[in-house]
């Protein structure tokens, strides 16, 4: 089974027009201001140093709807919302609500003349883990290029792609006037997302080692237990760079709601909020399906661990309780 896009970016063909001369109009509304510099940002809120070229970041949706906040983020305590950038921006809000798949962060992202970045791959857009970053762009020059895998990619306004950006990449923009300005949308892959792709890549959605999640759920139910709730999980599982998540000594875990009612798990010193993805089941918020919590009739725990169409699960008891 191929584990790998079958190129490292594709064209996809939305059921609708995307009308590239209203993108760019919209921009007006919100370039009175100079955007900021992309930042690295870690949990706890640390925030690292500033990218040493120019490449600056308008946050449409982000962690908690920060819009100060240019990082594409990822599981925290605070579920993805739309910043108020996007309430200035209707058309795009309208394309984006249009995309069947859950989305994460979504931003607009401005590479500045002569700016190049250096080469690196962002591991977790992986299909296998169901995670995918598209592109639409805005405002382009031919001197303005992706660089993927080795081959160069200079992306027109009025188009939509994928970009297979676990792959080595860099961005290099030689032009000394114009500034590339991309809308870079994090999605989770659907099955109707994957109708979007080309014909060619059929193959590898039906017998590759592919992740589909489920549809957003149209409303959220409620944890089936009373809240708070202890159990008990595998250290591996709030690691989301281990290579064995069901794996490691049990650690006690706490779900409960936020004042705001979002559900949150915590787990050594660290929270993080919780969504439905149906059946019962629950996910990372910034995460994908990759790793899903059901709790059972006995109050213990259900988990799961999918790559690609490979499942492997694990039952972990309550937590004890002291008298």
């Amino acid at each position: 089974m191929t584990t790998t896009a079958a190129a490292e970016a594709a064209q996809l063909t939305p059921p609708f027009d995307l009308d590239a001369d209203r993108l760019a109009a919209e921009l007006a509304a919100v370039t009175t201001h100079t955007w900021n510099v992309q930042r690295t940002h870690t949990y706890g809120g640390q925030v690292g140093r500033p990218a040493p070229i120019d490449w600056r970041v308008l946050p449409l949706r982000s962690l908690g709807g920060d819009a100060d906040r240019t990082d594409p983020g990822g599981p925290g305590p605070q579920p993805f919302a739309p910043t108020r950038w996007l309430q200035h921006l209707p058309y795009l809000a309208q394309l984006l609500h249009q995309i069947p798949a859950p989305l994460n962060a979504v931003r607009l992202m401005a590479l500045g003349p002569g700016a190049v970045s250096t080469a690196h791959c962002d591991p977790k857009y992986r299909l296998d883990r169901g995670m995918v970053r598209l592109h639409i762009p805005i405002v382009t020059t031919p001197d303005a290029v992706l660089v993927l895998d080795g081959v160069e990619h200079c992306w027109q306004p009025g188009t939509l792609w994928y970009g297979d950006f676990s792959r080595k990449h860099l961005v290099r923009n030689t032009s000394p006037t114009v500034t590339r300005i991309h809308v870079v949308i994090d999605a989770l892959l659907t099955a109707d997302l994957a109708t979007w792709f080309p014909d060619s890549w059929r193959d590898l959605f039906t017998h590759g080692e592919i992740l589909l999640n489920r549809p957003a759920p149209s409303g959220t139910p409620a944890w089936p237990t009373a809240l708070p709730y202890d159990a008990l999980l595998p250290s591996g599982f709030a690691d989301f760079d281990a290579s064995a998540p069901l794996d490691g000594p049990l650690l006690s875990a706490r779900f409960d709601h936020t004042a705001d009612g979002v559900l949150t798990l915590t787990v050594a010193e660290r929270s993080f909020a919780l969504v439905p993805v149906g059946d019962g089941e629950w996910r990372f918020s910034g995460w994908s399906e990759q790793r899903t919590l059901q709790p059972d009739d006995h109050g213990g725990l259900l988990l799961r661990v999918r790559r690609g169409r490979a499942l492997a699960d694990r039952h972990v008891p309550a937590e004890p309780r002291t008298s």
